[in-house]
């Protein structure tokens, strides 16, 4: 296949993966015509229909969808290996894309990989903060950081921090006014500063009774998508919040908050940066792993 045809495969990769030929087009710094004639001329040239489209939307064709899981793999190992070959220059270059938690980008991405962008000059990073579960593979990231309990058995997981303890803290005030909750069914009785998920669900808290395992229905006035927002609501007193608690441990050693319920509070596996095995092939990915991976944690 000549180098024509591969960017045509790109061009309908793009446009299958984006189901749209705008985000596909500006995607790949295309006109949206120039997009549209390209798959066009690919689907003449095999003979078959590859998309379906509408003016709301457009989907693979069941040989479209085919094509897409095929040919996928095959040009992200053709990348990876040009990537590697690439990497004989004497510096690390590209960007390296990382998807993580607000919490895990704060504490251990961005200290350890701020160092890399003064020694590599042609070296960029660029985080994506989010919590759903991502996949890195779809979404065209090169690494993602979560727990390790939520890493996908086929991904290669690197830890970069201790297990950690998740935490119920609140403010001073709050506690004067309300009382501190002592056992989890107080916690219906109280204001619980919460997290909405991206598809839709308010977190519940998963804490520790006698023991065992709980998964814990809370409510409050006040919900967030991100941990930050959700500690700054408990430091102004608008109830309990839940996090990791090393990210608390300095507003509560501030006196800005305190902690209640020690012995509810569970244990979280660590941070794990995860990958697929064959994008360790970049230079400057592996600059990447081996900072995040230091300083050594215990396994």
């Amino acid at each position: 296949m000549n180098s024509e045809n591969l960017n045509d495969l790109y061009a309908f990769l793009a446009v299958a993966q984006e189901r749209s030929f705008t985000k596909a087009a500006a995607k790949l710094g295309l006109s949206q015509s120039t997009l549209s004639h390209t798959v066009r001329g690919l689907e003449t040239r095999l003979g078959v229909r590859l998309l379906t489209r509408t003016t709301r939307s457009v989907a693979p064709t069941e040989a479209g969808e085919q094509l897409l899981q095929s040919v996928r793999p095959k040009l992200e190992e053709i990348a990876a290996d040009l990537a590697a070959v690439r990497e004989y220059r004497d510096k690390p270059a590209g960007t390296i894309r990382i998807t993580a938690i607000d919490i895990a980008a704060d504490l251990y991405l961005w200290p350890r990989l701020r160092p890399l962008l003064e020694s590599y000059p042609d070296l960029r990073i660029e985080i994506a903060t989010d919590y759903r579960l991502v996949d890195v593979v779809t979404e065209r990231f090169d690494v993602g950081v979560r727990m390790g309990d939520q890493v996908a058995k086929d991904m290669v997981a690197v830890r970069i921090s201790p297990n950690m303890r998740a935490a119920i803290a609140a403010s001073p005030a709050y506690l004067a006014k309300h009382g501190t909750p002592r056992t989890i069914d107080d916690l219906a009785r109280h204001q619980c500063i919460t997290l909405r998920l991206s598809n839709g669900a308010v977190y519940a808290w998963e804490l520790i009774d006698d023991g065992k395992d709980l998964a814990v229905k809370v409510d409050g006035q006040a919900t967030f998508s991100g941990a930050y927002q959700m500690i700054q609501a408990a430091i102004d007193g608008c109830g309990l919040v839940f996090v990791p608690e090393d990210v608390l441990k300095p507003h509560v050693d501030a006196g800005c908050l305190a902690w209640v319920m020690e012995d509810h509070w569970p244990t979280w596996p660590g941070w794990h940066v995860y990958y697929p095995s064959r994008r360790e092939s970049s230079r400057a990915l592996k600059l990447v792993i081996e900072a995040l991976r230091s300083p050594a944690v215990p396994g």
